[in-house]
């Protein structure tokens, strides 16, 4: 079996919180003053299309939020919605000594919507840890969806024994794993380093 060479991540919940997840839309309803019912209904029809780059931010908040008055404004929501987005300092400081090695071609695979998706690339710098980013945004596919999988193997012509794919949610894993891939289940960083090690991947350089 050929030594793994890259490795793809998951971002939310592995070196980031998550760009919009359930709580940070429960922390929404409650700021905003929204109905949760009514929101979710709206955000769950809408989902699909906006992580897959068919619906902007502009036509998600119109679907979910704006599609009535609210006594704040667009850009008021937007705002709280990029705030969500923090870092875990120790997994993204162990991603950067991987980056730092050159020994791995390492790139995301993540489901995120565009512009949350570029704000984060660009707020965490992670242009500086991946050579790659294969989110739904931009290819119109999303985990767990064999598609997103495939599409990231044909674009970096990796065989699929040569990868291993990162993510916090097992769903994420399955299809991955079945096409050949090695897979690990986020934890924690102790965690990660142990099975990234029993792959053979290292960032000590040994």
């Amino acid at each position: 079996m050929p030594p793994v060479n890259t490795l793809f991540w998951d971002n939310g919940g592995v070196i980031l919180t998550n760009g919009w997840d359930r709580g940070s839309r429960k922390a929404a309803v409650e700021k905003f003053h929204l109905d949760w019912v009514d929101f979710e209904d709206r955000h769950e029809l809408m989902l699909h299309a906006f992580e897959c780059g068919q619906a902007s931010l502009d036509d998600y908040l119109r679907r979910t939020v704006f599609y009535r008055d609210r006594p704040f404004t667009t850009e008021d929501f937007k705002r709280f919605m990029f705030d969500q987005s923090q870092a875990f300092p120790e997994p993204l400081e162990f991603l950067g000594q991987l980056a730092g090695a050159r020994r791995y071609m390492l790139a995301t695979l993540n489901n995120e919507s565009l512009e949350i998706n570029d704000y984060r690339i660009h707020k965490f710098h992670l242009r500086d840890y991946f050579e790659a980013f294969f989110s739904s945004c931009y290819l119109g596919v999303r985990k767990p969806d064999r598609g997103i999988y495939s599409l990231a193997l044909k674009i970096t012509q990796r065989n699929p024994e040569e990868c291993v794919l990162i993510d916090d949610r097992s769903l994420n894993l399955e299809c991955a794993r079945e096409l050949g891939m090695h897979t690990i289940q986020f934890k924690n960083l102790a965690q990660l380093r142990d099975d990234l090690s029993q792959l053979g991947i290292t960032a000590d350089g040994r």
